[in-house]
Protein backbone atom coordinates (compact mmCIF):
# COMPACT_ATOMS: atom_id res chain seq x y z
CA UNK A 1 0.00 0.00 0.00
CA UNK A 2 2.74 2.46 0.96
CA UNK A 3 4.82 1.47 -2.05
CA UNK A 4 1.95 1.93 -4.50
CA UNK A 5 0.86 5.18 -2.84
CA UNK A 6 4.40 6.51 -3.23
CA UNK A 7 4.14 5.98 -6.99
CA UNK A 8 1.36 8.56 -7.10
CA UNK A 9 2.93 11.06 -4.71
CA UNK A 10 6.68 10.90 -5.39
CA UNK A 11 6.52 13.76 -7.90
CA UNK A 12 5.31 16.02 -5.08
CA UNK A 13 7.34 14.54 -2.22
CA UNK A 14 10.84 13.48 -3.25
CA UNK A 15 11.41 11.70 0.07
CA UNK A 16 8.99 9.01 -1.11
CA UNK A 17 11.62 7.87 -3.61
CA UNK A 18 13.08 5.93 -0.67
CA UNK A 19 10.12 3.58 -0.96
CA UNK A 20 11.43 2.39 -4.33
CA UNK A 21 14.67 1.03 -2.91
CA UNK A 22 14.24 -2.64 -2.10
CA UNK A 23 16.81 -2.48 0.69
CA UNK A 24 14.86 0.34 2.40
CA UNK A 25 11.56 -1.50 2.10
CA UNK A 26 13.15 -4.73 3.34
CA UNK A 27 14.45 -3.01 6.47
CA UNK A 28 11.11 -1.32 7.03
CA UNK A 29 9.35 -4.63 6.44
CA UNK A 30 11.45 -6.42 9.06
CA UNK A 31 10.94 -3.71 11.67
CA UNK A 32 7.21 -3.44 10.94
CA UNK A 33 6.69 -7.18 11.29
CA UNK A 34 8.72 -7.25 14.50
CA UNK A 35 6.78 -4.39 16.07
CA UNK A 36 3.41 -5.81 15.01
CA UNK A 37 4.33 -9.17 16.54
CA UNK A 38 5.38 -7.58 19.82
CA UNK A 39 2.27 -5.39 19.94
CA UNK A 40 -0.27 -8.05 18.98
CA UNK A 41 1.42 -10.95 20.76
CA UNK A 42 0.00 -10.46 24.29
CA UNK A 43 -3.55 -10.05 22.97
CA UNK A 44 -3.20 -13.08 20.70
CA UNK A 45 -1.85 -15.22 23.56
CA UNK A 46 -4.89 -14.36 25.69
CA UNK A 47 -7.17 -15.11 22.75
CA UNK A 48 -5.45 -18.43 22.05
CA UNK A 49 -5.50 -19.42 25.73
CA UNK A 50 -9.27 -19.10 25.64
CA UNK A 51 -9.98 -20.87 22.35
CA UNK A 52 -6.86 -22.80 21.28
CA UNK A 53 -5.36 -24.43 24.38
CA UNK A 54 -3.50 -27.55 23.33
CA UNK A 55 -4.33 -31.10 24.21
CA UNK A 56 -2.02 -33.60 25.94
CA UNK A 57 1.27 -33.77 24.03
CA UNK A 58 1.98 -37.18 22.51
CA UNK A 59 5.33 -38.83 21.72
CA UNK A 60 7.27 -36.46 23.97
CA UNK A 61 9.22 -36.84 27.25
CA UNK A 62 7.18 -36.84 30.44
CA UNK A 63 8.27 -33.34 31.42
CA UNK A 64 6.45 -32.01 28.32
CA UNK A 65 3.07 -33.01 29.69
CA UNK A 66 3.05 -29.90 31.88
CA UNK A 67 2.90 -27.89 28.63
CA UNK A 68 -0.48 -29.39 27.79
CA UNK A 69 -2.41 -26.17 28.40
CA UNK A 70 -0.01 -23.85 26.56
CA UNK A 71 -1.88 -22.12 23.70
CA UNK A 72 -1.13 -23.29 20.20
CA UNK A 73 -1.72 -21.85 16.72
CA UNK A 74 0.86 -19.10 17.19
CA UNK A 75 1.45 -19.54 13.47
CA UNK A 76 -1.76 -17.58 12.89
CA UNK A 77 -0.09 -14.57 14.49
CA UNK A 78 2.98 -14.99 12.27
CA UNK A 79 0.95 -15.35 9.06
CA UNK A 80 -1.29 -12.42 9.94
CA UNK A 81 1.67 -10.17 10.72
CA UNK A 82 3.48 -11.15 7.51
CA UNK A 83 0.40 -10.47 5.37
CA UNK A 84 -0.21 -7.08 7.02
CA UNK A 85 3.44 -6.15 6.52
CA UNK A 86 3.42 -7.16 2.88
CA UNK A 87 0.28 -5.09 2.26
CA UNK A 88 2.22 -2.08 3.55
CA UNK A 89 5.65 -2.56 2.00
CA UNK A 90 5.59 -5.09 -0.86
CA UNK A 91 5.22 -4.42 -4.56
CA UNK A 92 2.16 -6.50 -5.35
CA UNK A 93 2.80 -6.18 -9.07
CA UNK A 94 5.53 -8.78 -8.63
CA UNK A 95 4.35 -12.42 -8.93
CA UNK A 96 6.74 -13.57 -6.17
CA UNK A 97 4.67 -11.70 -3.58
CA UNK A 98 1.42 -13.39 -4.63
CA UNK A 99 3.09 -16.80 -4.77
CA UNK A 100 4.53 -16.48 -1.27
CA UNK A 101 1.19 -15.27 0.08
CA UNK A 102 -0.49 -18.28 -1.57
CA UNK A 103 2.03 -20.67 0.00
CA UNK A 104 1.50 -19.25 3.49
CA UNK A 105 -2.29 -19.34 3.20
CA UNK A 106 -2.58 -22.83 1.65
CA UNK A 107 -0.20 -24.66 3.96
CA UNK A 108 -1.28 -22.56 6.92
CA UNK A 109 -4.86 -23.71 6.26
CA UNK A 110 -3.76 -27.36 6.34
CA UNK A 111 -1.96 -26.79 9.63
CA UNK A 112 -4.92 -24.88 11.07
CA UNK A 113 -7.27 -27.75 10.20
CA UNK A 114 -4.95 -30.22 11.93
CA UNK A 115 -4.47 -28.02 15.01
CA UNK A 116 -8.19 -27.29 15.27
CA UNK A 117 -8.98 -31.01 15.32
CA UNK A 118 -6.39 -31.51 18.04
CA UNK A 119 -8.06 -28.85 20.14
CA UNK A 120 -11.61 -29.92 19.36
CA UNK A 121 -11.29 -33.71 19.20
CA UNK A 122 -7.88 -34.30 20.87
CA UNK A 123 -6.68 -35.92 17.63
CA UNK A 124 -5.39 -34.35 14.43
CA UNK A 125 -6.05 -35.41 10.85
CA UNK A 126 -4.54 -38.66 9.61
CA UNK A 127 -1.05 -38.71 8.13
CA UNK A 128 -2.49 -39.83 4.79
CA UNK A 129 -5.00 -36.98 4.60
CA UNK A 130 -2.34 -34.45 5.62
CA UNK A 131 0.00 -35.75 2.91
CA UNK A 132 -2.57 -35.52 0.13
CA UNK A 133 -3.64 -32.06 1.26
CA UNK A 134 0.00 -31.01 1.09
CA UNK A 135 0.35 -32.53 -2.38
CA UNK A 136 -2.74 -30.64 -3.57
CA UNK A 137 -1.53 -27.34 -2.09
CA UNK A 138 1.93 -27.93 -3.52
CA UNK A 139 0.58 -28.62 -7.00
CA UNK A 140 -1.48 -25.43 -6.88
CA UNK A 141 1.49 -23.31 -5.80
CA UNK A 142 3.86 -24.87 -8.34
CA UNK A 143 1.30 -24.42 -11.10
CA UNK A 144 0.85 -20.73 -10.28
CA UNK A 145 4.63 -20.27 -10.08
CA UNK A 146 5.22 -21.94 -13.44
CA UNK A 147 2.39 -20.01 -15.09
CA UNK A 148 3.43 -16.53 -13.99
CA UNK A 149 7.22 -16.78 -13.74
CA UNK A 150 8.24 -19.50 -16.24
CA UNK A 151 11.25 -20.53 -14.11
CA UNK A 152 12.16 -23.53 -16.25
CA UNK A 153 12.91 -27.04 -15.03
CA UNK A 154 16.66 -26.84 -14.38
CA UNK A 155 18.21 -27.75 -11.05
CA UNK A 156 21.38 -25.80 -10.24
CA UNK A 157 24.02 -27.66 -8.28
CA UNK A 158 26.05 -25.67 -5.74
CA UNK A 159 29.81 -25.42 -6.29
CA UNK A 160 29.51 -26.33 -9.99
CA UNK A 161 29.09 -23.53 -12.51
CA UNK A 162 27.89 -25.58 -15.47
CA UNK A 163 25.97 -28.39 -13.76
CA UNK A 164 22.28 -27.62 -14.00
CA UNK A 165 20.36 -30.54 -15.59
CA UNK A 166 16.90 -29.95 -16.99
CA UNK A 167 14.40 -32.32 -15.34
CA UNK A 168 11.52 -31.59 -17.70
CA UNK A 169 8.18 -32.70 -16.28
CA UNK A 170 9.97 -34.45 -13.40
CA UNK A 171 10.71 -31.01 -12.01
CA UNK A 172 7.16 -30.86 -10.65
CA UNK A 173 7.79 -34.02 -8.61
CA UNK A 174 11.12 -32.60 -7.47
CA UNK A 175 9.55 -29.30 -6.40
CA UNK A 176 6.79 -31.16 -4.54
CA UNK A 177 9.41 -33.23 -2.74
CA UNK A 178 11.30 -30.09 -1.68
CA UNK A 179 8.17 -28.31 -0.43
CA UNK A 180 6.56 -31.24 1.37
CA UNK A 181 9.87 -32.52 2.74
CA UNK A 182 10.83 -29.11 4.12
CA UNK A 183 7.49 -28.27 5.72
CA UNK A 184 7.34 -31.65 7.46
CA UNK A 185 10.97 -31.42 8.58
CA UNK A 186 10.25 -28.03 10.15
CA UNK A 187 7.15 -29.53 11.74
CA UNK A 188 9.25 -32.29 13.33
CA UNK A 189 11.79 -29.73 14.56
CA UNK A 190 9.07 -27.70 16.29
CA UNK A 191 9.24 -29.72 19.50
CA UNK A 192 11.10 -27.46 21.92
CA UNK A 193 10.50 -23.87 22.96
CA UNK A 194 12.10 -21.61 20.36
CA UNK A 195 13.89 -24.39 18.46
CA UNK A 196 12.13 -24.13 15.08
CA UNK A 197 11.85 -20.34 15.34
CA UNK A 198 15.59 -19.84 15.84
CA UNK A 199 16.53 -22.04 12.90
CA UNK A 200 13.88 -20.51 10.64
CA UNK A 201 15.16 -16.99 11.31
CA UNK A 202 18.66 -17.99 10.20
CA UNK A 203 17.37 -19.69 7.05
CA UNK A 204 14.97 -16.90 6.06
CA UNK A 205 17.79 -14.38 6.45
CA UNK A 206 20.06 -16.50 4.26
CA UNK A 207 17.61 -17.01 1.43
CA UNK A 208 16.47 -13.39 1.58
CA UNK A 209 20.06 -12.35 0.85
CA UNK A 210 20.33 -14.93 -1.92
CA UNK A 211 17.01 -13.73 -3.39
CA UNK A 212 18.35 -10.18 -3.48
CA UNK A 213 21.52 -11.35 -5.26
CA UNK A 214 19.56 -13.53 -7.70
CA UNK A 215 17.30 -10.57 -8.49
CA UNK A 216 20.07 -8.37 -9.86
CA UNK A 217 21.77 -9.25 -13.13
CA UNK A 218 25.21 -7.91 -12.25
CA UNK A 219 25.39 -9.54 -8.82
CA UNK A 220 24.01 -12.82 -10.18
CA UNK A 221 26.58 -12.83 -12.99
CA UNK A 222 29.39 -12.02 -10.57
CA UNK A 223 28.40 -14.90 -8.27
CA UNK A 224 27.73 -17.21 -11.24
CA UNK A 225 24.23 -17.96 -9.99
CA UNK A 226 21.11 -17.92 -12.18
CA UNK A 227 19.26 -14.62 -12.51
CA UNK A 228 15.80 -15.37 -11.11
CA UNK A 229 14.21 -11.88 -10.96
CA UNK A 230 13.47 -12.38 -7.26
CA UNK A 231 14.69 -9.10 -5.75
CA UNK A 232 11.21 -8.39 -4.31
CA UNK A 233 11.52 -11.65 -2.42
CA UNK A 234 14.00 -9.79 -0.21
CA UNK A 235 11.10 -7.75 1.18
CA UNK A 236 8.99 -10.88 1.76
CA UNK A 237 11.86 -12.67 3.48
CA UNK A 238 12.48 -9.66 5.71
CA UNK A 239 8.82 -9.71 6.78
CA UNK A 240 9.15 -13.40 7.64
CA UNK A 241 12.30 -12.77 9.65
CA UNK A 242 10.66 -9.93 11.58
CA UNK A 243 7.46 -11.87 12.27
CA UNK A 244 9.28 -15.00 13.50
CA UNK A 245 11.70 -12.87 15.53
CA UNK A 246 8.76 -11.17 17.25
CA UNK A 247 7.08 -14.53 17.83
CA UNK A 248 10.32 -15.86 19.38
CA UNK A 249 9.95 -13.18 22.07
CA UNK A 250 6.97 -15.15 23.38
CA UNK A 251 8.16 -18.61 22.30
CA UNK A 252 11.44 -18.73 24.23
CA UNK A 253 11.66 -21.10 27.21
CA UNK A 254 9.27 -21.30 28.97
CA UNK A 255 7.03 -20.70 25.96
CA UNK A 256 3.87 -18.66 26.36
CA UNK A 257 2.55 -19.94 23.03
CA UNK A 258 3.44 -22.63 20.49
CA UNK A 259 3.74 -22.24 16.75
CA UNK A 260 1.56 -25.26 16.01
CA UNK A 261 1.20 -27.00 12.66
CA UNK A 262 -0.38 -23.86 11.23
CA UNK A 263 2.96 -22.13 11.70
CA UNK A 264 5.46 -24.91 11.02
CA UNK A 265 3.79 -26.10 7.80
CA UNK A 266 3.28 -22.56 6.49
CA UNK A 267 6.81 -21.38 7.31
CA UNK A 268 8.48 -24.59 6.17
CA UNK A 269 6.75 -24.47 2.79
CA UNK A 270 7.53 -20.73 2.48
CA UNK A 271 11.23 -21.44 3.08
CA UNK A 272 11.18 -24.21 0.47
CA UNK A 273 9.43 -21.95 -2.02
CA UNK A 274 12.04 -19.24 -1.52
CA UNK A 275 14.80 -21.76 -2.21
CA UNK A 276 13.01 -23.03 -5.33
CA UNK A 277 12.36 -19.56 -6.72
CA UNK A 278 16.02 -18.54 -6.43
CA UNK A 279 17.02 -21.90 -7.99
CA UNK A 280 19.17 -22.82 -4.99
CA UNK A 281 17.05 -25.50 -3.35
CA UNK A 282 20.06 -27.81 -2.93
CA UNK A 283 21.68 -25.22 -0.65
CA UNK A 284 18.71 -25.77 1.65
CA UNK A 285 20.19 -29.16 2.54
CA UNK A 286 23.17 -27.31 4.03
CA UNK A 287 21.56 -24.24 5.59
CA UNK A 288 18.63 -26.32 6.81
CA UNK A 289 20.89 -29.11 8.01
CA UNK A 290 19.19 -29.12 11.41
CA UNK A 291 15.81 -29.78 9.78
CA UNK A 292 17.39 -32.57 7.71
CA UNK A 293 18.91 -34.21 10.77
CA UNK A 294 15.63 -34.02 12.69
CA UNK A 295 13.76 -35.68 9.83
CA UNK A 296 16.45 -38.32 9.29
CA UNK A 297 16.44 -39.20 12.99
CA UNK A 298 12.73 -40.06 12.76
CA UNK A 299 13.20 -42.09 9.56
CA UNK A 300 16.18 -44.00 11.03
CA UNK A 301 14.32 -44.65 14.28
CA UNK A 302 11.25 -46.03 12.52
CA UNK A 303 13.21 -48.20 10.07
CA UNK A 304 15.50 -49.54 12.79
CA UNK A 305 12.59 -50.51 15.02
CA UNK A 306 10.69 -52.19 12.17
CA UNK A 307 13.70 -54.07 10.76
CA UNK A 308 15.75 -54.78 13.88
CA UNK A 309 13.29 -54.32 16.72
CA UNK A 310 15.73 -51.86 18.29
CA UNK A 311 15.88 -48.10 18.60
CA UNK A 312 18.90 -46.07 17.54
CA UNK A 313 17.91 -43.00 19.57
CA UNK A 314 16.42 -42.86 23.04
CA UNK A 315 13.57 -40.88 21.47
CA UNK A 316 13.01 -39.24 18.10
CA UNK A 317 13.16 -36.54 16.75
CA UNK A 318 16.79 -35.84 17.61
CA UNK A 319 16.13 -33.02 20.12
CA UNK A 320 14.18 -35.43 22.33
CA UNK A 321 17.15 -37.82 22.29
CA UNK A 322 19.30 -35.15 23.91
CA UNK A 323 16.52 -34.38 26.38
CA UNK A 324 16.54 -38.03 27.43
CA UNK A 325 20.31 -37.75 27.90
CA UNK A 326 19.66 -35.04 30.48
CA UNK A 327 20.34 -31.89 28.48
CA UNK A 328 18.20 -28.92 29.62
CA UNK A 329 15.67 -27.79 27.02
CA UNK A 330 17.09 -24.25 26.79
CA UNK A 331 20.61 -25.60 26.21
CA UNK A 332 19.45 -27.80 23.33
CA UNK A 333 17.63 -24.88 21.72
CA UNK A 334 20.61 -22.52 21.97
CA UNK A 335 23.14 -25.08 20.75
CA UNK A 336 20.98 -26.23 17.84
CA UNK A 337 20.35 -22.58 16.98
CA UNK A 338 24.11 -21.89 16.92
CA UNK A 339 24.57 -24.84 14.57
CA UNK A 340 21.88 -23.45 12.24
CA UNK A 341 23.51 -20.01 12.13
CA UNK A 342 26.91 -21.58 11.38
CA UNK A 343 25.44 -23.66 8.54
CA UNK A 344 23.69 -20.61 7.08
CA UNK A 345 26.89 -18.59 7.29
CA UNK A 346 28.74 -21.37 5.46
CA UNK A 347 26.16 -21.25 2.67
CA UNK A 348 26.68 -17.51 2.23
CA UNK A 349 30.46 -17.86 2.41
CA UNK A 350 30.52 -20.55 -0.28
CA UNK A 351 28.02 -18.85 -2.58
CA UNK A 352 30.83 -17.62 -4.84
CA UNK A 353 32.45 -21.06 -5.04
CA UNK A 354 31.51 -22.30 -8.50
Amino acid sequence: MLYHASLLLRSSYSVLNLFHYITFRAGASLLTALLLSLMCGPWFIRFSARYFSSAVRQYTPENHQQKGQTPIMGGLLIIGVVMATLILWANWCRPVVWIMALVLICFGAIGFFDDWRKVRYRKGISARMKFWLQVSAGMLVIGVWQWFMHPGAAVWFPFFKHVHPDLGWFFVIWALFVIIGTCNAVNLTDGLDGLASTSLIANFMTFSIIAYCAGHVRIANYLAIPFANTAELFVVGAALVGAVLGFLWFNTFPAQIFMGDVGSLALGSALAMMALMVKQELLLVISGGLFVLEALSVIIQVLSFKLRGKRVFKMAPLHHHYEMLGWPEAKITIRFGIISFILCLLVLMTLKVR
